[in-house]
């Protein structure tokens, strides 16, 4: 069993919930249900699933749930982008959290890639 609270990968995902719960707090009432709600639950989901791949007894599947947590990055990378279309977000409100989202894509990608190469040898 890993311990998920001293993985970098979840500590950067801890700290882009809150970065999506304070921009979102700025959304309009109307959003709370739509946007708003979707992009707070994509971001608990990656680092839920990063500390649930934890407990897994295989590196199959704490991979598997690591794969979880890209797809829910790449959800959030998209809602950003209409955030900011719909001009929710500014745009240095957008490149802060857009650069936090591909930052923690590239260290996941590159963690998940470690535990394959891992299980290899």
């Amino acid at each position: 069993m890993r311990d998920f609270k001293k993985l970098d990968v979840w500590k950067i995902a801890r700290e882009l919930n809150k970065l999506v719960y304070v921009a979102t707090g700025d959304f309009p009432r109307d959003e709370i249900y739509g946007l708003t709600n979707q992009l707070r639950r994509a971001a608990v989901s990656v680092s839920s699933n990063i500390a649930e791949g934890c407990g897994r007894r295989t590196s199959k599947d704490f991979v598997s749930f690591l794969h979880n947590a890209m797809g829910s990055l790449k959800e959030i990378e998209s809602q950003l982008f209409l955030a900011k279309d719909l001009d929710y977000l500014t745009e240095g409100g957008f490149n802060e959290l857009n650069n936090k989202v591909v930052g923690l894509e590239m260290k996941l990608f590159s963690f998940i890639e470690y535990i394959r190469k891992s299980e290899l040898r």
